[in-house]
């Protein structure tokens, strides 16, 4: 077999990249640093107990008081292990990195729904971006927007895109097809089919990509942290480097209510769409009418 020194034909790429396309990365960089700053300010800028308040108001709309004490006092623990501004540094990075991957994902999935084509080129892709180990992402971001939060965003987003992608695909092709043939021949054209009859059906599934998203974001943390994103997993990286256990345990654990107050909050969210669903199992016909334009 002849040696094939692939690594050296992507770091060529990404020299490339570097010497010719730097200001694209430097105006990216700007945004997502702008953004950043925006959504963070928004979080440490009130009083830590406006934020708790607003959370528990979220988490009793969500899944009631239970979820509601337990999100006041996680963040009363938060508050008193002194890591408020490292919670708020992250959930800002996750927030941001997940509306990202979001906006890419939903609608690349969108597109391999209706498109076989699409499927075809896209899933093998996703593979790839999944089974990818994380500090690979890493690597590239780092020598293309240096040190700091940056890199830490854009590999995050990257990573965290394919079950926005895969879901969103996915709850479209369970549509029942007799809905969308009914809708058809009731004069649907594809954007009121797709926006009337298949994204409210498809909503749960969304919604779960979201979440999947989200947690996925939530998993780089630790390792954004090694290039310098701050937040809950410098603290981290932090304990393991001074192999302080009291640090490590205490950054981990604030991890830990993040993850579980955002995973409780994101599945609670396809509830309010029941309505559709019901309207959808009783009369196929019902959906259909609702997609046709009405004509004087």
């Amino acid at each position: 077999m002849p040696n094939l020194h692939i690594g050296d034909a992507v770091s060529a790429i990404v020299t490339w990249l570097q010497e010719n396309v730097a200001g694209v990365f430097d105006a990216i960089a700007a945004i997502t640093q702008w953004l950043l700053d925006v959504v963070l300010v928004a979080l440490t800028g009130p009083p830590p107990l406006v934020i708790v308040v607003i959370a528990a108001l979220l988490a009793l709309w969500a899944r009631g008081i239970g979820f509601a004490v337990f999100t006041v006092l996680g963040l009363l623990v938060v508050e008193s292990m002194q890591l408020w501004t490292e919670t708020m540094e992250t959930l800002a990075i996750v927030l941001v990195a997940s509306v990202i991957a979001v906006v890419i994902g939903i609608p690349t999935g969108i597109w391999a729904a209706r498109s076989k084509r699409a499927s075809v080129v896209v899933r093998p892709v996703l593979d790839f971006m999944q089974t990818l180990p994380v500090f690979v992402y890493l690597i590239p971001a780092v020598f293309l927007f240096g040190i700091g939060v940056v890199p830490a965003v854009v590999a995050t987003f990257i990573f965290a895109i394919p079950p926005g992608v895969r879901l969103t695909e996915l709850g479209l092709r369970q549509v029942d097809p007799e809905m969308v043939e009914a809708s058809v021949a009731f004069g649907a054209t594809p954007w009121q089919l797709l926006r009337q009859v298949q994204l409210p059906l498809a909503v749960p599934s969304i919604m779960a990509g979201l979440n999947q998203v989200i947690m996925m974001a939530l998993s780089m943390v630790v390792i954004a942290g090694m290039v310098g994103a701050g937040g809950l997993g410098a603290v981290v990286v932090q304990g393991i480097s001074r192999l302080d256990i009291a640090v490590g345990f205490e950054g981990g654990l604030a991890v830990v209510f993040l993850a579980i107050f955002l995973d409780r909050l994101t599945s609670a969210f396809p509830r309010p769409r029941r309505r559709a669903v019901a309207v959808a199992d009783e009369a196929p016909e019902a959906v259909a009418v609702q997609a046709v334009p009405r004509v004087a």
